[in-house]
């Protein structure tokens, strides 16, 4: 965090190209990474990663294009919706997205990382979500994307009046599709 808390992303490339190497030196033959926040830097280690990766956001765009969503609502830490992360993913996929705005931002990364980090589920935050995927509803969402791992644990799909596509999950999904081939 003290990398992204800087705006270095060239630093948090360092971190996932160091983890790269050292699965790519034991036998790996992808790799993913479930934190959407430091895709980020994922440009940066494009360039000298020593195997290919599965992009967090592309897979979520595939599933929405599979679905035939339109306009995804982001939520996540506000380094996520605040970010290129999906909307440079979702844009190639002709798909728009939402964020909520300022205020919002500040206290989805405030729950984020004051609570669901620490396991701390309140009925509160649940409730703030469940609203905030309403405003999206009314703003021409048709899904909303958890993109933050903790998030699932507070809204399940019965807490949003939207689909739900969880990152994490659907990132899952994806690696043991391309394993199995």
């Amino acid at each position: 965090m003290d990398a992204i808390y800087k705006d270095d992303w060239n630093g948090v490339a360092e971190l996932m190209l160091s983890s790269a190497n050292k699965l790519a030196s034991i036998g790996a033959d992808f790799l993913i990474c479930p934190d959407n926040t430091i895709h980020q830097a994922f440009e940066i280690v494009q360039k000298r990663t020593p195997l290919p990766w599965l992009h967090i956001a592309q897979e979520v765009g595939r599933e929405a294009e599979r679905n035939h969503f339109r306009r995804l609502g982001i939520l996540g830490t506000k380094y996520l919706m605040e970010g290129p992360v999906y909307p440079a993913q979702l844009e190639q996929l002709r798909i728009s997205s939402v964020t909520p705005g300022q205020s919002d931002r500040e206290r989805v990364n405030s729950v984020i990382f004051e609570e669901l980090v620490k396991s701390v589920f309140r009925s509160a935050s649940r409730d703030y979500f469940s609203s905030l995927i309403g405003t999206m509803k009314d703003q021409g969402c048709d899904a909303v994307v958890l993109g933050c791992t903790e998030i699932p644990l507070l809204i399940a799909q019965e807490d949003s009046e939207l689909p739900v596509l969880d990152s994490t999950r659907l990132l899952a999904r994806a690696a043991l599709r391309k394993a199995c081939v």
